[in-house]
């Protein structure tokens, strides 16, 4: 047979397109391994990634868009969600594949951002709230910003609990006091991404239910510890199975999900402690009426009735068929023996950290979050600026996550970096605590990082009232962008040794810190796409 001609094309073409995509990635840091301490979970098995890989191509070109035409939509979608819900005390569903048992049903989205996003949708829509009309989501201000996202997206008002300036915690009758007739949703972490916290939701769902309108739903954010706390050795925390938390444990976590009778929805994420590829989560909700009201539906174009319970249309089953075949291979031994491998690691590190001079490791629950701030009782000649640390570290292999001070009323959360754990991190805690002390010591002392000139033009600017904050937000586009490319073409040199194409990130966070936060999201906005247009 004579080979079809545009097929050799396309092979030579595709060889070297896949030979520059080797050249691309090869300037990421790596995925696997265990040297970036965030965005990434690694289960430290090459079987399970191989599995994982061998499952998506299996279900390569299948649209999950309409179960009817590819049944194995269904029975994926349902044997996650069969599979979600007993981990998450919802209960279990026999065969058939159904995705639902008793009162609890669910639905496979993209990621974290997509169920926060629907469980606000289905809020709103359970409370009878239009668009515009003032319907509000209560929740510390601690919580994922996807939650802040679904209020601009969804015409809803985010109203933000302070917490704790030490501790990152908020107590339930402080969410409880922000509860008013326009509220839609209460929303509860656990964990918190920033600090590692776990919100009271069993007290927020007791006042909830003596006090409040039972429209109201409360949602738990678990869509980082939702398959991780579950599994957490000597918590307490309950296990697939188990009826709740055991009394005699030191430190045991407060309930937190489904067996809390009054909690409406809970999120969890599969790419996350699920170890799946990215990006699969599930979205569990109480009720059909709660489950369905996210669903879009309609008949009202000449062309085949829509129904799509998430946001996408049409979507890939690649996600889910890899999410559910690692699910299938873990089993609840599989699960915990990686979470306690995750646990180990955590105690180390924190054990470790605590002795690093100049750093002091925030109060947490358990679970695999740490956060590091500067140790106040240092002295400013011993001290270390957490961002500092972070950018040093960086230099060194080892990626941590500055996050910025965050003001608030009450105090301001400190400057810290951002550190998640996993069980891959079990064989690198030598070589991360020596990089964490290495990096301590050649930033200790030195003044607090400034933000690049540019930045700093527009702040002295906003200090002397030669701008306003209105002024900047008018600003056109193309202003911004020259404003932000300025920095990237700039660099930050003679701040931290570094420039911002190194990663070094303590001055643009620096300027972040100290700008009104309406005028800081325009800017790291445009500083991004600048980024990704090159």
């Amino acid at each position: 047979m004579t080979p079809d001609p545009l097929a050799l094309e396309i092979t030579d073409r595709g060889e070297h397109a896949l030979a520059r995509l080797v050249a691309m990635r090869s300037q990421d840091p790596p995925t696997t391994g265990g040297r970036v301490l965030s965005y990434v979970y690694d289960s430290g098995l090459t079987e399970l990634d191989e599995l994982a890989t061998r499952a998506a191509r299996l279900a390569h070109g299948v649209n999950g868009l309409d179960p009817t035409v590819f049944p194995s939509v269904a029975r994926i979608h349902g044997g996650i969600v069969d599979r979600v819900r007993a981990i998450l005390g919802g209960g279990v569903t026999g065969a058939g594949g159904e995705g639902r048992s008793g009162d609890v049903y669910g639905n496979v989205t993209s990621g974290g951002t997509e169920s926060c996003m629907l469980a606000c949708l289905a809020a709103r829509e359970v409370a009878g709230r239009q668009p515009g009309s003032g319907g509000t989501i209560v929740a510390p201000v601690t919580v994922h910003a996807a939650f802040r996202k679904a209020a601009h997206l969804l015409g809803l008002r985010f109203v933000g609990v302070e917490v704790d300036p030490g501790t990152g915690r908020v107590t339930a009758a402080e969410l409880l006091a922000a509860v008013d007739a326009d509220t839609v949703l209460v929303v509860c972490s656990a964990p918190s991404y920033p600090h590692g916290v776990i919100d009271p939701v069993a007290e927020v769902a007791a006042g909830l239910e003596a006090d409040h309108d039972p429209r109201i739903g409360l949602h738990v954010d678990a869509c980082l510890g939702g398959l991780v706390l579950p599994f957490w050795p000597g918590s307490g925390a309950a296990g697939p199975g188990d009826t709740g938390p055991d009394p005699t444990e030191p430190n045991p976590i407060p309930q937190w999900d489904l067996r809390v009778a009054r909690v409406t929805s809970i999120s969890a994420d599969l790419h996350k402690y699920g170890f799946a590829p990215k990006g699969t989560s599930v979205l569990l909700s109480r009720g059909r009426e709660r489950h369905r009201a996210a669903w879009f539906a309609t008949v009202d174009w000449p062309g085949y009735p829509v129904v799509n319970p998430t946001l996408a249309g049409s979507k890939p089953l690649e996600p889910a068929a890899a999410a559910w075949a690692v699910l299938e291979a873990l089993g609840d031994d599989g699960q915990r023996e990686l979470v306690a491998r995750t646990a180990r690691a955590t105690d180390r590190l924190v054990d470790g950290l605590s002795e690093v001079e100049g750093l002091r490791v925030l109060e947490r629950d358990p679970g695999p979050l740490l956060a590091v701030v500067a140790d106040e009782t240092a002295g400013e000649a011993r001290g270390v600026h957490p961002h500092l640390w972070a950018d040093a570290c960086a230099r060194r292999g080892i990626a941590v996550q500055a996050q910025p001070a965050y003001r608030q009323e009450r105090g301001t959360l400190s400057s810290s970096s951002h550190l998640t754990i996993t069980p891959v991190t079990e064989r690198l805690v030598e070589e991360i605590l020596r990089v964490a002390r290495e990096a301590a010591d050649e930033v200790r002392g030195r003044p607090d990082p400034v933000p690049p000139q540019a930045f700093a033009d527009v702040l002295d600017a906003l200090a002397s009232g030669a701008l306003s904050p209105a002024d900047l937000l008018a600003l056109p586009e193309d202003e911004v962008h020259a404003l932000v490319g300025g920095v990237l073409a700039a660099g930050t040199d003679g701040v931290d040794g570094g420039d911002a194409g190194s990663g070094s990130m303590a001055p643009l966070l620096a300027a972040i810190e100290r700008l009104p936060a309406d005028v800081g999201a325009r800017l790291v906005r445009a500083y991004l796409a600048a980024v990704m247009e090159g």
